[in-house]
C-alpha cells in the first residue's frame, strides 16, 4: 500500500505502449461502487471475492501492465495467476514511507483505524514474505523519483529480453 503501483504502472505502460489496468479501478467500475463502500457493505471477504475474479480475468490478457491492490497477494489463486501469466514486480516501501504516502488518503478502508501505522506494520509483516516469494524483481521505491523507478524496470526488461 502506497508503494507507487498505480503511478509507476501507468508510466511503465506508457513507455511500453501497453494498456494499463488497475484491478481496484476495475472492481469499482464493475461494481458501480467505491472500494470503501464495497468494504462497508460486503466486508473485506466480499471485496476479496471480487478481486480474485477480476485478477483471474485480467491476467489472461496479453501485453498489459497490471497494478493490483496491496492485499491481492494474500490469495493463493491471485498469486498463481500473477506468477503464472506474467512478470511480477514488487515495488517495496517501508512502513514509514507507506504511512507518509497514505496518511491523507481516506479511500483506503484498511487504514480507517485509530493507529494506521500499526495497521500498516501488520499488513507489511503479512504481505512482504508473499511478495518476495511471488516477485521476479523487487524494487525499492522509497526516496526515489518515480521516473528513476520506471527507468530501472525498463532497463531490467531490456536486459531480460537480451
Amino acid at each position: 500500500m502506497g508503494s507507487g503501483k498505480t503511478t509507476i504502472g501507468r508510466r511503465l505502460a506508457l513507455a511500453l505502449r501497453r494498456e494499463f489496468l488497475d484491478s481496484d479501478q476495475e472492481i469499482e467500475q464493475r461494481a458501480g461502487a467505491s472500494i470503501p463502500l464495497i468494504f462497508e457493505l460486503e466486508g473485506e471477504g466480499g471485496f476479496r471475492v471480487r478481486e480474485r475474479a477480476v485478477i483471474a480475468e485480467l491476467t489472461q490478457r496479453q501485453e498489459i501492465v497490471l497494478a493490483t491492490g496491496g492485499g491481492a497477494i494474500l490469495d493463493p489463486e491471485n498469486r498463481r495467476c500473477l506468477t503464472g501469466r506474467g512478470l511480477v514486480v514488487y515495488l517495496r516501501a517501508s512502513v514509514d514511507e507507506q504511512l507518509r504516502r497514505t496518511h491523507q488518503d481516506h479511500h483506503r478502508p484498511l487504514l480507517q483505524t485509530p493507529d494506521p501505522r500499526a495497521r500498516l506494520a501488520e499488513l507489511f509483516r503479512q504481505r512482504d514474505p508473499l511478495y518476495r516469494e511471488a516477485a521476479d524483481w523487487m524494487i525499492a521505491t522509497e526516496d526515489r523519483p518515480l521516473g528513476q523507478v520506471t527507468r530501472e524496470i525498463l532497463q531490467r526488461l531490456d536486459e531480460n529480453r537480451s
